[in-house]
């Protein structure tokens, strides 16, 4: 796990550690000081710790303009011990929200698990985006985390896609992909 790092190809447009709005801005990392750990796995120090012990995230681009964030994760996303959602929901998206981000794009291909419980902060999440006309999407969440998602009915609230190939494109061409896409499913 040591060697997946977070996407980097577009660190010469955003950074979440020099964006002022950012709940990183500041953050320091080590390119050679692996600390941080998904159970007994080092995981590279380039990725964000929100106050999960399972799961962590790095914030790839943020458009204040157009709304949106692309967030990167990587671990296991734990409801059931961790509280996971809570500590997502509370330490990162109300501060993104209050900057007025209300559409999100969670890339979840390294969410190798995950274990439910209650469904309010998702509910929370969702509500105030749809306030906005916003949303939520995950992509490329592995199958059987997916199955995991879908059984307790969260994709109601967070909508999974598949897109394998979203490192070909740019920030705003990937936003407007995935936007035009929920505005065709929804009619628009």
């Amino acid at each position: 796990m040591h060697e997946i790092e977070p996407f980097y190809n577009w660190r010469h447009i955003y950074t979440s550690e020099e964006d002022p709005r950012s709940p990183f801005f500041g953050r320091k990392y080590s390119e050679f000081e692996f600390s941080q750990t998904v159970y007994n796995y080092y995981i590279h120090p380039q990725w964000d710790d929100f106050g999960s012990r399972t799961l962590y995230l790095k914030i790839i681009y943020v458009d204040y303009e157009l709304n949106f964030a692309i967030i990167e994760m990587l671990g296991e996303w734990n409801d059931a011990i961790e509280n996971d959602i809570m500590e997502l929901k509370r330490e990162v998206m109300d501060l993104l929200y209050q900057q007025g981000i209300y559409k999100y794009i969670l890339i979840t291909e390294n969410v190798l698990n995950f274990h439910s419980s209650d469904k309010e902060y998702y509910q929370e999440w969702y509500d105030e985006t749809s306030e906005q006309n916003g949303w939520i999407v995950s992509l490329n969440m592995p199958e059987a985390t997916q199955q995991d998602f879908r059984k307790k009915k969260l994709n109601y609230y967070i909508e999974l896609m598949d897109l394998p190939d979203w490192r070909v494109y740019k920030p705003y061409h990937l936003f407007k992909k995935i936007d035009n896409e929920l505005s065709q499913r929804l009619g628009e």
